[in-house]
């Protein structure tokens, strides 16, 4: 690229590019025609002159030098000696012409360059050329050629001819765009200098040729129309290539012969910048005129025309753009007017001269109006647009200027040779209208002027918003700048001589000559509106052409005012009316408005009534007037713009509206007798009536009855006005604003539930044909209809107008139903049996499913498969029925067959319907009997089985609800009677119990008689029995052989025995019905059973033995023996009980009780216990009082004189019953029972032991015994005696002395034990140990099973007078057991929080045993100890002191007598064993200050021995003359230094006010006493406070948690459809408990199955009791059959350990069975959760019969349940319950097929084992008496737990009441107090100390976020959480410690 500044080579200077250097020049031959066509290169060499470049060009063209000719330059400017060194520069193209005028033989080309100026670069911040404003920029695009263009025809003496050619026809190749001047014309040179970028006119210097070249400015012309507009060198460019994409220039300056011409391309320059070569460099073609030969493309075959075009042309410049954008060509196309009136616009005053287009004066030629810029745009196929823009009449100046009335000239003189002329023109307002003109890039209104609401009120100004002046530079419009206004013109603020709105009827336009910049594109002005606003800016007036020095305001002020007096038209309004608002406005336009009766409108007078007709408006309207409006708070008659008019429309009859219109849409043209003339034809117009015709025939006639589905026939219809004319809308304007007429066809039906439109057509009229219907086929609902016609109106539908309802024609008719064409079934009334007749119900219908009637005689036909059928007749008329239908027929079985009953109706459409019936069989009839034979053979004993059927008419068998067979057997008393139910089958086996006669010796015979009761009609069979005596096993008998002599034992039967002996001899005999003696056989044998020994000796029992019985050693052991007897026929059983009975004396037992030592010579205090036993250790219970004297004790030097001797006392546990009822029986002296009555018996006891029931008179009875009962015994621990006496004869008769040993209660508590770490210490704040408590018994054991709720934890600080815990307690309960937890029945308070304060505390456990007693332990005493040390604190708070360092030591004395301590965290004295020192050390507040004060002797520390937990230090002093600031706050920070310690300690720091002034120190020193009372008095107040808002928040927190509380009760509550009112709620809950209550205590009452087997004394909680009492069973038999099942194990007891099963063994010598629970291996238990043994894999193998399920599941445990389930588990296994012994049978066929099935037992009683086994006595339960009472107990009722669950829920929910108001009650306590008087008033006080407080900081100069003073800045922090409440300990600790104060206090 060239250096900076530069255009390139060929724009060099004399210093770059000149004469002294070598240059290359081009050279071309045209002096012939012949001459060579190229170019040849010629080197000049540095200071070469003319002579010697001649020789070369000669010496290199081949030329004589003697040869004529001349070399000229591309501008024909022939090269000379004088100009040699100027114009051969290096690079230049020069001809060698036979003459300078010749003419070019053929074109050549010149080389050039066209490198953009360097302003490219220095304007380059311009924004973007065409920046649109929201407008296509294509307009100023072509304006910039146009610019040109002007600028080059400016020298024109005559027509200035531009021309804009579009060329878009295809035909001539691709579309182009052509500006063509007839200017002067650019040479090559000119050319060059045009192609290079921004250079301007006032840069084309030197070798720059232009028509600029020595620019001189023009002088100046009126509006600065001086063409100079072609300016800057940069919009031709630019508006070319935004236009397309190629310039052709073509330019032939005047005098010259050459055309030149250059292209420019974007294809070419990328061409080039891809081969590298230099971009701005090209060629120039020099050709001759209307030469095109170098035309060779297709695309541009236009250009043909073009240039032959210039052989008339003298000079021309064309610039011909090819590549237009296609969007371009569409704008240009589309809207070609809208950018020839915006060029126009641009170039008004060029077209039309300085005035402008007036089109009200004449045009005459003139130098301002020779300029005439064509557009013409051609198209292919279509005809030339052709447009001069001096034609176009509505560009927006011609609108300007045209409409104004007067205007205003003025010119401003700015600083410089700026000048700007200017004009404002005024628009005036004509009665209705602004005439100022709308501009269309800037409309004033938003809508059409043909809207009604545009003209409510004139209130929009003329102009809108836009400004008022257009800028024009030169001449030509700046399209994007405009002025808004000057101040002088701009509307005043105050009332000014002109209406605010003459300001918006003003246009104007500035005319500026070149002194303003605009921007390149010409879009925008740089600097006018500034330079115009200037202060210095000079504005004047221009009058008659001259300047006028005036003051511009007040002459545009009274030129305005002028115009609007004489210009502006407005209309009067007169016959004032009043004010009034208009609600069907918008809010903002209601009012007011002023109403008057009429107007004077330009000469005319409109009244109110006066007919009129409007223009403008859709429709037009016809009226009167009503009244006129005008908006404003106008009185009496005015001149205004704008208004409206209201119109009542006419005629009235026919409209019956009123509308409003501006005024201005009025025709005041029309004459009012036209507007009446128009209402009375209206009149007669309207429609009057319907004409109705038939033209296909089906005519309807009115009120015409109808069979459903008649046709209703086409309908013709006209509408008909009162002259009879036919029509078709309504009469309307000529405007289109009359409304059609559309006739509507309904058909209704009317119903009961109303009018239903069943058909609805609209017709509208077809022009060449009326209104038409088509026919109508649908109409097949019965009922009454209307068709209606009605004329509506097409949009709305109205069916009335203006009021008055338009024509109608109604005709009522009825549809009846047709004739029967298909029937139906009615509803039938089942069952269907053989030989019962039944009716068939016939319902008929018509075509249309009407219901029709049967009227003709009919004859139906029936007809089933396999059956006979009749019937008696069929009914006509509304109800048809066949009556009397008979079916007989087999049907296979009692539940009947399906059959298809085909009825057929002959003569009718459908005629034929299937009726699926189920046939039955019949009533009985007959009974069959099998067998058949009449006499039958049976054997006494046994039962007969007979097969019986019931069977209808037609032998079907047959079946019937309470079908009950009976066989009465006679001739033998109590047969039984055999019945069977037949009601479901017809058919069983009538069979019974065994036809058993008593002691029937021979054959009897016995009548049989089989009946129906129930069934008279069917005939008893009867039968003949022939009864033989039975030969099977009938009896039974049991003997015990002693000697010779067989002792029968009957059945139940209680044989006395020796215990451990041997009942030997015992037989048995089985008989016959006849007595006779059955042999026994091995078949016999088999079948005998005995329950005590699983072993029998089979041949023993063929010589009728029985196995012998081993009585048992034990007297409490009784043996239930029973022999069994089991076959197909009889189930024999023989049963006995052996009771042992003590065997002889044998052993004597003692116990030595009470001490075992006695001294020499002295008495043994105890006891010696014996008990006489047998061999096995049973104790013989009674001796006669002679035996006892038999009975001494001896030993060596024993003295036995004083011995005496009683009987073993009988154990009782305290609060529990007597095993056994106390019975008394009077004897004689020998003791043989006396059956003496009514004698009184009597207890004699001592007070301590108390019996219940008590004082009862108990009487003896006619045995003599008296039955005392069983007394519950209460009596302290040991050995009581009572004593019976009887009173006879009036003698007292002395019973036995009776002794009970009382043993302490194993479940009742008596104290509480706690275990704890008694060596632990216990620091404040910190975490009790583990406290372990638990129950203990009488008997000294620990309770188990306790709810851990009853327990809780007391804990208080200990008062000397006080040994009870207070009511503010703090109370804690138990935590959870962990796993770890081995101790059972221990409870464990673990991690409660130790009280923050030091002292001694007192701690109770407490066991709540009932609802108003507790159990308490003995209080443990605990000392709480401090912490770890924390903090330095003084004893006694100081006050602030206030030192000086003056001489005084008093004013010098910081503290005095300060004793400092430390503590812990919450404040407890520590560190007593502590020793070391306090070091003091005075600080400033920022850690930087040096210059702090000084103890005595000029030193910064002090120390201070710290021994005993406290240092003393009795004064501290400033130095003398210390240093320090004045009036500044410092501090003593006293820091603890502990040799001992590891941890830092918090310092105390003491804050001080230092001053060097005395007076002012003892001032501040006084401010600061007053200070510290305040503060301290501000502690106590926020402590007060800060407790109550903590009271109150733990006051809500609880009354939250109550309200949750009641609510989730009463929600349980509701689940057991409990409802608890709003109100009364206590009254009413009480009466529910009560009631529920007492139905608990009679469901508790009712009698129900208890286990009478006594239970074993549990000594101790390890001993869970007998099996029998662990379970409950509902159900009686499921209960019967178990505990049989279970029999042998329902004595034992269970215990949970072997040590306790052991103990009982050793107490019972062996004799109690006993199951501890840690010796069962507990893998091999079921699982309770496992499903039954017929689900695999959770889905059913096969469906059981008989509801099995686990005999276990139907246990319920009251206690222990855990230990239960492990005790039944192994007990019971997998065993299985179901309903009866076949059920059994089948559930184990089908699950030994899948799995092992476990026992079945049955509810019938049955046992079938695991192994199969099953029958014989031993699986067969006895019935319930027979088990003695060791039966499972029942359950309570469910109803009574139930009931107890509500009781319980209704107690929680009373308390929960009762809770919710307790704190509610609270809550407002609380929040009553926080607004009393007296807390409000500490609050005020509060406010104003803390005023005060900050008052005195502020004067003390102290730190203000210290807040009070130490205390508080090291006051214990509280966490809290999210919650707003505390946690409930801290709750607690605050509310404790913080005691609320009274004022005394304050």
């Amino acid at each position: 690229m060239a250096a900076a500044g530069a255009s390139g080579p060929s724009v060099g200077t004399e210093e770059d590019g000149g004469g002294g250097g070598p240059r290359m020049v081009y050279l071309f031959d045209r002096r012939e025609k012949e001459s060579e066509l190229g170019e040849r290169a010629l080197q000049v060499a540095e200071h070469t002159d003319y002579a010697a470049f001649r020789a070369s060009v000669c010496q290199t063209l081949g030329i004589s030098p003697e040869e004529k000719f001349v070399i000229t330059t591309t501008s024909r400017k022939e090269i000379t000696c004088d100009n040699f060194d100027e114009t051969v520069k290096d690079g230049v193209t020069l001809y060698l012409l036979q003459s300078v005028n010749q003419l070019l033989l053929t074109a050549t080309k010149e080389r050039i360059d066209f490198l953009p100026h360097y302003d490219t670069l220095v304007k380059s911040g311009m924004y973007e050329y065409y920046a649109s404003e929201g407008q296509n920029p294509l307009p100023f695009a072509l304006a910039e050629l146009i610019d040109n263009s002007l600028s080059a025809t400016s020298r024109n003496v005559g027509i200035r001819r531009i021309q804009i050619k579009l060329l878009f026809d295809e035909t001539q190749g691709k579309p182009a765009v052509a500006v063509i001047d007839n200017g002067r014309g650019m040479t090559s040179k000119q050319l060059n200098n045009w192609a290079v970028y921004r250079l301007s006119k006032f840069t084309r210097q030197g070798d720059f040729e232009s028509d600029h070249s020595g620019y001189v400015r023009p002088v100046p012309v009126p509006r600065s129309l001086n063409s100079d507009i072609s300016y800057f060198g940069v919009g031709g460019k630019q508006a070319v290539f935004f236009v397309g994409q190629s310039a052709r220039m073509i330019s032939k300056p005047a005098e010259s012969q050459d055309v030149h011409e250059l292209v420019l391309s974007k294809e070419d320059f990328e061409k080039k910048e891809k081969n590298k070569e230099a971009i701005y460099s090209g060629y120039i073609r020099n050709r001759k005129p209307s030469d095109s030969v170098h035309i060779t493309n297709d695309d541009e075959r236009f250009l043909h025309n073009l240039i032959i075009e210039e052989k008339e042309k003298d000079s021309f410049t064309a610039v011909v753009i090819t590549g237009v954008q296609p969007e371009h060509i569409q704008y240009l196309k589309n809207y070609f007017h809208l950018w020839t009136r915006q060029l126009a616009h641009i170039y008004h005053y060029y077209i039309h001269g300085p005035k402008g287009n007036e089109i009200r004066t004449s045009k005459e030629v003139g130098p301002f109006n020779n300029i005439d810029i064509e557009i013409s745009m051609f198209e292919k196929g279509k005809a030339p647009k052709i447009v001069n823009l001096r034609e176009i009449q509505d560009d927006m100046q011609t609108l300007y200027i045209n409409t104004a009335s007067d205007s205003f000239e003025f010119k401003a003189h700015v600083e410089g040779d700026g000048v700007v002329e200017g004009i404002i023109r005024f628009h005036p307002f004509l009665y209705d209208r602004e005439t100022y003109p709308d501009d269309p890039c800037f409309p004033s209104k938003l809508k059409d002027e043909e809207d009604d609401d545009d003209c409510f009120m004139l209130e929009k100004a003329a102009r809108g918003k836009r400004p008022i002046f257009e800028c024009f530079w030169n001449g030509r419009l700046i399209p994007y700048t405009s002025v808004e206004d000057f101040d002088w013109c701009t509307p005043p603020k105050k009332r000014g001589l002109a209406p605010i709105e003459c300001y918006n009827r003003i246009s104007g336009a500035l005319f500026t000559n070149d002194k303003f910049q605009v921007s390149t594109n010409k879009l925008t002005f740089m600097d006018l509106e500034l330079k115009l606003k200037d202060k210095n800016t000079l504005f004047t007036r221009i009058l008659n052409g001259q300047e006028q020095r005036m003051k511009i305001d007040r002459e545009f002020a009274l030129w305005l005012k002028d115009c609007h007096e004489k210009y502006d038209k407005q209309i009067k309004f007169t016959l004032f009316k009043g004010i009034i608002t208009r609600p069907d406005l918008p809010s903002k336009k209601q009012g007011p408005w002023a109403t008057y009766s009429a107007i004077e409108w330009d000469g005319k007078i409109y009244k109110a009534g006066q007919l009129v007709k409007t223009i403008k408006t859709l429709p037009l309207f016809y009226g009167s007037i009503v009244r006129f409006f005008l908006y404003g708070d106008h009185d009496g008659e005015v001149y205004a713009t704008g208004g409206e008019v209201q119109i009542a429309m006419e005629p009235q009859a026919l409209y019956d509206e009123v509308k409003t219109v501006p005024i201005a849409k009025l025709d005041r043209t029309v004459a009012e007798k036209t507007v009446r003339k128009y209402v009375e034809d209206e009149m007669a117009r309207l429609p009057d009536r319907l004409s109705v015709t038939w033209p296909e025939g089906d005519e309807l006639l009115p009120n015409e009855i109808r069979p459903a589905g008649t046709p209703i026939g086409a309908l013709r219809i006209e509408i008909l006005n009162k002259k009879g004319e036919a029509m078709q809308k309504l009469p309307g304007t000529s405007h289109g604003g009359s409304k059609k007429l559309l006739v509507e066809l309904k058909v209704i039906l009317h119903s009961s539930s109303g009018n239903k439109e069943i058909i609805s057509h609209i017709s509208q009229h077809g022009g060449k044909w009326p209104y038409w219907f088509k026919k109508m086929e649908n109409i097949q609902k019965l009922g009454n209809y209307t068709l209606k016609l009605q004329v509506v109106l097409n949009e709305s539908n109205a069916d009335t107008y203006a009021g008055r309802p338009l024509p109608s024609k109604a005709i009522k008719f009825s549809v009846k139903e047709g004739k029967p064409e298909k029937f139906s079934f009615g509803l039938l009334d089942p069952p269907f049996r053989v030989g019962v007749p039944f009716n068939i119900p016939l319902e008929f219908q018509d075509e249309f499913g009407h219901t029709s009637q049967l009227i003709t005689d009919i004859q139906p036909v029936l007809e089933a498969s396999g059956l006979s059928l009749h019937y008696e007749e069929i009914t006509k008329g509304p109800n048809c029925i066949i009556r009397g239908v008979t079916v007989k027929g087999p049907v296979n079985s009692c539940q009947g067959k399906n059959f298809n009953l085909k009825v057929i109706l002959p003569g009718l459409k459908e005629d034929s319907q299937i009726l699926k019936i189920r046939l039955l069989p019949g009533p009985p009839r007959h009974l069959k009997v099998k067998p058949d034979s009449e006499i039958l053979v049976i054997e006494n004993g046994t039962a007969f089985p007979f097969q019986v059927e019931v069977l209808d008419e037609s032998d079907n068998i047959t079946a019937q609800p309470k079908l009950i067979v009976h066989c009465k057997f006679s001739g033998a008393p109590n047969l039984p009677v055999y019945t069977v139910d037949c009601s479901s089958s017809g058919t069983s086996i009538l069979t019974g119990s065994a036809i058993h006669v008593q002691n029937i010796k021979k054959d009897q015979t016995l009548k049989a008689r089989i009946e129906i009761p129930s069934c008279k009609d069917v005939s008893p069979v009867e039968k003949t029995i022939k009864l033989l005596p039975s030969s099977h096993v009938a009896r039974l008998q049991i003997f015990s052989v002693e000697g010779q002599k067989a002792i029968q034992i009957k059945h139940q039967d209680e044989v006395n025995w020796i215990a451990g002996d041997v009942m030997r001899n015992l037989i048995f005999q089985m008989y016959d019905e006849g007595e006779r003696e059955i042999n026994i056989t091995s078949a016999l044998a088999e079948k005998i059973k005995v329950n005590w020994t699983p072993e029998i000796n089979k041949e023993h029992l063929l010589q009728g033995l029985l196995p012998d019985v081993q009585v048992p050693t034990s007297v409490k052991d009784m043996r239930y023996c029973q022999v069994s007897f089991q076959d197909d026929h009889v189930s024999l059983e023989s049963a006995f009980t052996v009771r042992p009975l003590p065997d002889e004396a044998k052993h004597l037992k003692c116990e030595l009780k009470g001490g075992k030592t006695v001294q020499m010579g002295q008495e043994l205090q105890g006891e010696v216990v014996l008990i006489v036993t047998d061999q096995y250790g049973n104790q013989i219970p009674a001796f006669s009082p002679g035996c006892l004297s038999a009975l001494s004790i001896a030993g060596v030097g024993l003295d036995n004189s004083n011995l005496k001797t009683t009987l073993q006392p009988i154990p009782v546990i305290n609060g529990r019953e007597l095993q056994n009822p106390l019975t008394v029986q009077l004897c004689d002296q020998w003791d043989n029972p006396a059956p003496v009555p009514h004698v009184k018996i009597n207890l004699i006891k001592a007070n301590n032991l108390k019996l219940m029931p008590s004082n009862q008179q108990h009487k003896t009875d006619e045995k003599g015994r008296a039955n005392l009962g069983v007394f519950i015994v209460v009596a302290p621990r040991g050995e009581h005696i009572m004593q019976v006496k009887a009173v006879y004869n009036k003698s007292t008769i002395e019973g036995p002395i009776i002794k009970l040993m009382i043993l302490p209660d194993p479940e009742k508590p008596i104290r509480l034990n706690v275990k704890y770490d008694k060596d632990a210490c216990f620091l404040a704040g910190g975490v009790f140990t583990d406290f372990m408590v638990s129950v203990i018994s009488e008997d000294d054991s620990i309770i188990k099973n306790i709810n851990p709720a009853r327990i809780s934890m007391k804990m208080w600080k200990l008062v000397s007078s006080m040994n009870r815990p207070p009511a503010n307690a703090e109370t804690f309960s138990c935590n959870k057991i962990k796993d770890n937890d081995k101790e059972d029945g221990c409870f464990y308070f673990r991690d409660k929080v130790i009280p923050n304060k030091v002292g001694t505390y007192c701690i109770q456990f407490g066991f709540m045993m009932d609802k108003t007693n507790v159990l308490s332990s003995e209080q443990v005493m605990i000392d709480v100890l401090p912490n770890q040390p924390v903090k330095l604190v003084p004893e006694i708070q100081p006050a602030t002191p206030a030192v000086s360092n003056v001489r005084s030591v008093a004013s010098r004395t910081l503290v005095k007598d300060l004793r400092l301590s430390i503590t812990d965290e919450y404040g407890n004295h520590t560190g007593i064993n502590l020793v070391g020192t306090i070091v003091a050390t005075i600080k400033g507040f920022h850690e930087e200050d040096t210059d702090t004060p000084l103890f005595i002797g000029k030193i910064r520390t002090l120390e201070f021995p710290f021994v005993n937990g406290s240092a003393e230090i009795t004064s501290l002093v400033l130095a003398e003359n210390s240093p320090g600031r004045d009036s500044t706050e410092y501090f003593i920070v006293f820091e603890p230094r502990l040799p001992s310690l590891s941890r830092t300690l918090e310092p105390y720091i003491l804050p001080f006010m230092f001053y060097n002034d005395v007076k002012k120190q003892q001032q501040m020193a006084a401010l600061t006493k007053e200070k510290d009372q305040l503060s301290k008095s501000i502690v106590m107040y926020r402590s007060l406070f800060d407790a109550s808002k903590q009271l109150l928040d733990e006051i809500k927190c609880q009354v939250e948690e109550a309200k949750l509380k009641e609510a989730q009760l009463r929600n349980e509550l509701k689940a057991h459809n409990i409802d608890i009112p709003v109100t009364q709620q206590i009254p009413h809950i009480e009466a529910l408990l009560k009631r529920k209550m007492s139905e608990q205590e009679e469901l508790k009452k009712k009698p129900r199955r208890s286990c009478t087997l006594p239970n074993y004394t549990k000594g101790s909680g390890d001993v869970l009791g007998k099996i029998a009492h662990l379970a409950q069973i509902e159900d009686d038999r499921a209960a019967m059959v178990i505990s049989w099942h279970l029999a042998s194990d329902m004595d034992c007891v269970v215990t949970l350990t072997t040590d306790a099963a052991r103990r009982i063994y050793d107490e019972t010598q062996g004799r109690q069975q006993v199951l501890p629970l840690d010796s069962i291996y507990k893998k091999t238990l079921p699982d309770w959760k496992r499903p039954l043994p017929h689900f695999r894999n959770g889905k059913l193998y096969f469906k059981p019969i008989g509801d099995p399920v686990f005999a276990r599941d139907l246990l319920t445990f009251p206690d222990n349940i855990e230990h239960c389930e492990t005790v039944f588990g192994m007990l019971l296994g997998d065993t299985i319950i179901l309903d009866n012994l076949d059920a059994a049978n089948h559930y184990r066929k089908e699950v030994v097929k899948i799995t092992h099935c476990p026992t079945l037992l049955t509810r019938d009683g049955d046992r079938i084992r695991s192994n199969g086994k099953f029958g014989g006595l031993q699986n067969k339960a006895p019935p319930m008496d027979k088990l003695r009472g060791m039966v499972f107990g029942a359950p309570v009722p469910k109803q009574c737990l139930i009931l107890g669950e509500q009781i319980d829920l209704l107690q929680q929910y009373r308390s929960a009441v009762c809770k919710l108001g307790s704190v509610n009650e609270d809550l407002n306590g609380q929040l009553e107090y926080l607004h009393t008087p007296d807390m409000k008033k500490k609050k005020q006080e509060l406010d104003e100390q803390e005023k005060s407080l900050k008052l005195i900081e502020q004067k003390l100069g102290m730190t203000p976020t210290r807040k009070c003073n130490d205390s508080l800045r090291h006051s214990t922090k509280v966490e809290m959480t999210d919650c707003p409440i505390p946690p409930k300990r801290m709750r607690r600790e605050t509310t404790r410690q913080n005691r609320i104060p009274t004022k005394s206090d304050v």
